[in-house]
């Protein structure tokens, strides 16, 4: 097979967040490692360290398609062999044209296909492939469901502790709180008074994707035994993690970071689209719930409640090692690292049963 040439197609910003990009550059390091030329096509505003991600990497950033038809003509100029979508607000019908066009297409998605037609189908979440979901039943192409196929970057891969974290008892756990890489719905604020409100000494660091959301982080007081202390987005997170007695999160993307790096976590459902995964991942242990942001901001006896709730489960992880310890466990053992590599895989099988001849 010849050097297979490869497009992702994503954005990121501020109010869109990153998660698409970071799974496309986790894609794009695969691909990397085994000669594939790559090409990510979208916008990046204002998140240098992204674009040097990007840059470190030797991977061109050019401007983003948004129509079907301006799709199929990057796809042709640049003759790609594949192409990844991984947008919520690309017109569906991007796919099915690109694919007409005789490009390999896999598509991102999170339960919801968006009537896209592709070759291949990637939802990440937890329970993705259970058969109680039927929204992605009859796609026209392979799904690849499931955590097992979770997207994680080299830096999250080379963290991957060789067995689950032990149990770790400290009177002062070090907590980390971060809400993707710009925190687009603000949740670090509402959490970091949350994890106050908890009254358990701790050290707290925020992760803060914007100045504004430092700010009110900054404003956060913080209670006997505590110390609050706001950095901006880096390269060095999966440490962080790695070090962290317990990590405050939203659910998305960064949920498989945390598994796979077996981290005690907690998370926040901060986006619509998160509800689902952040269900299951409860249910089954993975980490604790603290609720969705809508709740916790909510003025009233409401949302005093949801918060007080919060506090509480907060509380029981920070002063309870084994809690931590199990949640450790159960996340470890669910993401292996190994996804991009099988998500990959079929890529490549979809590529050569396309060459060979009947």
């Amino acid at each position: 097979m010849s050097t297979l040439r490869v497009g992702l197609r994503c954005d990121a910003g501020p109010r869109r967040g990153v998660g698409h990009l970071v799974r496309c550059l986790a894609l794009a390091e695969e691909f990397l490692a085994r000669g594939a030329e790559v090409t990510v096509f979208g916008t990046v505003e204002r998140l240098d360290w992204a674009t040097a991600e990007l840059a470190a990497r030797g991977i061109p950033l050019l401007p983003g398609p948004e129509s079907a038809a301006d799709l199929v003509e990057a796809a042709r100029r640049h003759h790609l062999d594949v192409l990844v979508l991984d947008s919520y607000e690309l017109d569906p019908a991007g796919a099915g044209a690109v694919r007409a066009a005789g490009v390999h297409t896999l598509a991102i998605i999170d339960g919801d296909s968006r009537g896209q037609v592709a070759d291949l189908y990637l939802d990440q979440n937890f329970g993705a492939e259970l058969p109680e979901l039927g929204a992605t039943a009859a796609l026209p192409g392979r799904l690849l469901a499931g955590s097992g196929y979770a997207l994680l970057r080299d830096t999250v891969i080379s963290a991957r502790p060789p067995v689950a974290p032990p149990a770790r008892a400290v009177s002062r756990p070090r907590v980390l709180a971060f809400f993707g890489g710009t925190d687009a719905v603000g949740a670090a604020p509402v959490l970091t008074r949350v994890l106050a409100a908890t009254g358990h000494p701790m050290d707290l660091t925020v992760i803060v994707g914007r100045p504004e959301i430092e700010a009110e982080v900054d404003d956060v007081a913080p209670g006997r035994g505590q110390t609050i202390r706001a950095v901006p987005p880096t390269t060095s997170l999966p440490a962080l993690i790695t070090e962290a007695d317990l990590v405050v999160s939203a659910a998305g993307t960064s949920t498989w970071e945390l598994c796979c790096l077996g981290a005690p976590g907690a998370l926040v459902c901060v986006v619509d689209n998160q509800r689902e995964s952040y269900t299951r991942v409860v249910r089954h242990g993975l980490a604790a719930g603290l609720g969705e942001l809508p709740e916790l901001t909510a003025s009233g006896v409401a949302g005093r409640a949801a918060r007080a709730t919060a506090a509480r489960t907060l509380h029981g992880l920070l002063s309870s090692p084994q809690r931590r310890a199990t949640l450790a466990a159960r996340a470890w053992s669910t993401v292996d690292g190994q996804g991009r590599a099988r998500v990959v895989d079929a890529v490549f099988d979809a590529v050569r049963a396309a060459t060979v001849p009947n």
